[in-house]
């Protein structure tokens, strides 16, 4: 041992002695406790640093002096934290005199102890107060001391700094930060597999969908919005055609029609998945909203009348109630029940027209595109509202599955990536797809919404890691504009999109020898 090395890595970048250290820690926390205490014997490196060992006897025997003296001669231990370490040690010591009944010294504690850690009157208090609670209560017994020690001693090993202490499970959390980094700087990372700790972490691109798998030829005309539902069962189009149709995912994979929707007069822009995913809502192009039925595929309800103008519309997550936007400003913003009956509205004449809009999956906040260029995001629960003003005109918004981020489609040909907590100073961006007149919807998707998908006016889509600008992957297959792409939550390997060429192509990983196949073999 002699001759040992103090780092070891082919950089020497590891402290040889600490190493060993949070190993032996490992070891007892995994309670392999005989394997710990050789390694320790062989090693001549213990666990517990000589401060805390002697801390911790000092505790668990009582010996209130010794351990007060032990705590500040603990060396690089901030004033604040040897503070706070001798208050807990001065309440336990308190504590145990009036158990015993030995007033004085607790008071004694109490006005000469206590008043040196800078402590506030209210805690001083508090603690005298204990003095006048504790004669009505019954005496505590040797076990619970005993107990109360101990957690004092837990309650130390948090507080006090290393190297006096180990944090809890370091080597865990020193292997955990390794494999995230490695996970967060994978481009194609797409598994909720467990890593390896065999090799370093890298996925290939069959992680994510590339390749397509089927064309959805049912409609006869432009296809201008796709959505799967939020169990990923279902996915919903709408089309130019004046209809909607849902398909059933299939569990290989294959999607089947299972309802064409025909009521509208005009073409359909918008649906939207109740959030159980027993209903649908479908805006008609300078139409009503219109409420369906996912099983039977019939129409529940109609909302408004033929003046009112839908641009967008979203569920609140109990499925009872929706809220829609109109591009007529003396429309606004209105909330309804399921069967019609107006719940709250926003409207007036300073009201702007409504581009789109969208509500968080706990029901917090609704997010609105206002006039082109104006997001707004209204807490509904305190009326809070951040107001942010982009530069260039916005066509759409997309919130992520957890409701913390949003992006938005701008015809400067940007994704712009908000945090809804409006903590962000600045958007992340995201650029490489062509968009310039037609409203183009992009989506999150993949484990955790690390991804996000775009249509693009040059027939193509495009998929970017959320952790870098530009496209991990640009897929070729649509002959006209992309206008939308939804990811199914459920199954992170497909991916749809819908296109002015009539089409729906469903995307999943790619592989060798695979034959595209039509939804018409299927319906």
């Amino acid at each position: 041992m002699e001759n040992s090395p103090t780092t070891l890595g082919s950089k020497g970048l590891i402290n040889k002695h600490e190493f060993l250290r949070v190993v032996i820690q490992c070891l007892y926390s995994s309670g392999y406790n005989k394997s710990a205490s050789c390694l320790e014997i062989e090693s001549g490196i213990r666990y517990k640093s000589a401060e805390f060992d002697l801390l911790e006897s000092q505790i668990l025997s009582g010996d209130w002096d010794g351990c007060i003296d032990t705590v500040n001669k603990i060396k690089d231990v901030k004033d604040d934290t040897r503070s706070s370490v001798l208050f807990l040690v001065f309440k336990q010591c308190f504590l145990e005199y009036l158990n015993i009944g030995d007033d004085s010294s607790a008071l004694s504690v109490l006005q000469k102890q206590v008043p040196t850690l800078n402590m506030s009157k209210e805690t001083v208090h508090k603690l005298a107060y204990n003095i006048l609670s504790f004669k009505d209560m019954d005496k505590l017994d040797e076990d619970v001391i005993s107990e109360l020690r101990k957690r004092l001693v837990m309650e130390l090993r948090k507080q006090l700094p290393p190297p006096t202490v180990l944090p809890e499970r370091r080597l865990e959390h020193l292997v955990e930060t390794s494999v995230t980094a490695q996970i967060e700087s994978c481009i194609y990372h797409n598994s909720r597999d467990p890593v390896s700790l065999y090799e370093d972490h890298c996925c290939g691109i069959d992680q994510i969908p590339t390749e397509t798998v089927q064309i959805l030829t049912a409609h006869s005309n432009e296809v201008w919005f796709i959505q799967f539902s939020n169990n990923g069962e279902h996915l919903a189009s709408s089309s130019s055609d004046c209809t909607a149709i849902i398909w059933k995912v299939m569990d290989n994979d294959k999607l089947t029609m299972k309802h064409t929707l025909r009521s509208h007069q005009n073409p359909v822009s918008f649906v939207a998945w109740s959030p159980d995913d027993t209903k649908l809502l479908t805006c008609g192009n300078l139409e009503v909203l219109k409420l369906w039925d996912v099983e039977t595929g019939t129409c529940k309800h109609t909302f408004g009348d033929h003046g009112f103008t839908v641009s967008s519309c979203a569920w609140f997550p109990d499925s009872k109630r929706i809220v829609c936007g109109s591009s007529d400003p003396e429309k606004g913003i209105c909330m309804w029940d399921c069967d019609g009956t107006e719940m709250k509205a926003w409207r007036g004449m300073r009201m702007p027209k409504v581009l789109d809009l969208a509500v968080t999956s706990e029901g917090e906040n609704l997010i609105s595109i206002f006039s082109d260029k104006e997001i707004r995001i209204l807490n509904l629960r305190t009326n809070a509202e951040q107001v942010i003003l982009e530069e260039h005109s916005i066509t759409s918004l997309s919130v992520s599955m957890d409701s913390k981020f949003f992006i938005v489609n701008l015809n400067s040909q940007e994704i712009h990536l908000r945090d809804v907590a409006g903590k962000w100073a600045k958007p992340l961006k995201y650029t490489g797809h062509k968009q310039n007149k037609y409203v183009i919807r992009s989506c999150f998707g993949g484990i955790n919404s690390m991804f996000i998908a775009s249509g693009s006016e040059n027939t193509q889509v495009y998929i970017w890691n959320r952790q870098s600008s530009t496209p991990v992957e640009v897929l070729s297959g649509h002959s006209m504009t992309v206008n939308s792409v939804s990811w199914n939550p459920k199954r992170p390997l497909m991916l749809a999109s819908a296109s002015d060429d009539h089409t729906i192509r469903i995307w999943g990983p790619c592989r060798s020898n695979k034959k595209i196949q039509s939804a018409e073999t299927f319906t």
